[in-house]
């Protein structure tokens, strides 16, 4: 019984181990994942910019020249 004991301990602190280990590495590739989506989001929002200028430069003229008034 004893021995038995032991052993599921043993296989308990491997266990505890390597949920700890995982973890970190979870929480590593979550920091990784919003660094990214950050850069990500930085990049789309520039792109907008950049093309929401010179789309609104676009209505403007496709506007003043028809009378329909759709974009």
């Amino acid at each position: 019984m004893e021995r038995l004991n032991s052993k599921l301990y043993l296989q308990n602190c491997y266990i505890i181990k390597e949920n700890e280990r995982l973890r970190k590495k979870a929480q590593i590739l979550n920091q990784e994942n919003q660094q990214l989506l950050f850069e990500l989001k930085q990049k789309l929002s520039k792109t907008k910019n950049s093309n929401g200028s010179n789309q609104g430069n676009n209505n403007n003229l496709s506007s003043s020249s028809s009378a329909s008034g759709q974009s």
